[in-house]
């Protein structure tokens, strides 16, 4: 026997199931036809001497990456922004690198910091056996650029790049007399390397006294008394925040007037906070990453735009819009790895953004080139604590 559908009941089921169609059109049940995440992983260090620093490093990318996801995010996938401290210490690094990596949905490593760190991933192949690329790390190391590394893209200049540009500054004011205060691992021998080598070039300039500390620490008083001694002209030195402070607020304690100087890993109000604008007004701070307090620079203005949306009330940094660039590079590499990206993919995407404009600064890599800046520039801290130009 044959039953036919009464059409009171096959009008109110056909409708439903043209509903579930159109949801699932859409994406609207279960997820199932959205692209899946693509997960990036960040070790930086939240807590110990960088804490500041890297708390800014990962606000830097997390803006980025939550415009990015509230605007479709990339070829329909939402970015997941894996954050891990490893404190600034080297095990750390290595053990949470290798925890990330052994996820396999993790495409990309993002915004480490520590020369140290870094290298102790190569040494102990951690890198070459994930194949993840490490994009923006907060490091200018030299070893980490020479040899080349296929693993590791760079968005800023290195250690050499930055203090011969100091080197420069000080020789063109007339002083031949320098010191380097330095940090006493694979970090402060970087740059203390780079002043040995700018100095060299110049025959009028000497190298008075090198002095190193301990890392992980601010026990500067053996450093302080060996540079005092020398009589330097200019300091250079390759540290962190709170032994840059330590250094610049004894030194000055003890009535040395020599100019000062530090790389870009500083952070400039941290610096204030710790020792005082009396211990650090006049101190020079080499730049990698174009001025980020302006609005000269579309990429500047966009970075303020999403601060004032995605920061939460935080003020911009020279750190956290390091980091910012860092995420637009790895974002148009995920968008040139296609639709369901793999860490191969990324970094062949990468490898293609020969000139690629972040919006008033660019980058260039290839597979023979990671090194995407060289963009140098020296600021100082003003009486008002503010850096200026």
């Amino acid at each position: 026997m044959t039953h036919s559908i009464p059409r009171s009941v096959l009008a109110p089921a056909r409708r439903a199931f043209a509903s579930v169609a159109l949801l699932l059109g859409m994406g609207g049940l279960s997820g199932a036809v959205h692209a899946a995440d693509i997960s990036i992983a960040q070790v930086a260090p939240l807590s110990g001497v960088l804490a500041s620093t890297g708390q800014q490093m990962v606000l830097g990318g997390k803006i980025y990456f939550d415009w990015v996801n509230a605007n479709g995010g990339i070829h329909g996938a939402k970015i997941k922004h894996i954050v891990r401290d490893d404190a600034y210490k080297v095990d750390e690094t290595v053990r949470l690198t290798q925890e990330v990596l052994a996820d396999p949905e993790v495409v990309a490593l993002f915004g480490y910091a520590g020369t140290a760190n870094i290298s102790k991933l190569l040494a102990d192949g951690v890198l070459d056996a994930g194949g993840a690329p490490l994009i923006a790390p907060y490091t200018g190391g030299e070893a980490l650029r020479n040899p080349f590394n296929p693993h590791i893209f760079h968005v800023r200049a290195g250690y050499g790049d930055e203090t011969e540009h100091m080197v420069h500054q000080v020789a063109t004011l007339g002083m031949t007399r320098i010191a380097v205060m330095y940090q006493d691992d694979a970090f402060g021998k970087a740059g203390l390397a780079g002043v040995e080598a700018a100095v060299a070039k110049r025959s009028k300039m000497k190298l008075v006294e090198t002095a190193g500390y301990e890392r992980n620490t601010d026990q500067v008083e053996d450093a302080v008394k060996k540079i005092h001694a020398a009589e330097p002209q200019a300091i250079i030195m390759i540290s962190v925040n709170s032994s840059t402070a330590a250094f610049a607020k004894q030194y000055r304690g003890l009535g040395g007037g020599a100019r000062l100087y530090n790389i870009s890993v500083v952070d400039p109000v941290e610096l204030v906070k710790l020792a005082g604008i009396k211990s650090v007004h006049g101190l020079g701070i080499s730049q990698v990453v174009p001025f980020p307090f302006g609005a000269g620079k579309p990429v500047v203005r966009e970075y303020h735009a999403l601060m004032r949306k995605y920061g939460g009330g935080q003020a911009p940094s020279y750190a956290s819009f390091e980091e910012f660039l860092g995420a637009k590079v790895l974002v148009e590499g995920l968008r040139r790895a296609g639709p369901a990206p793999t860490r191969a993919k990324l970094v062949k995407g990468l490898e293609s953004m020969s000139n690629f404009d972040l919006g008033g600064t660019s980058v260039q890599y290839s597979p023979t080139n990671r090194i995407g800046s060289r963009f140098v520039e020296v600021t100082v801290i003003g009486g008002s604590g503010k850096l200026l130009r």
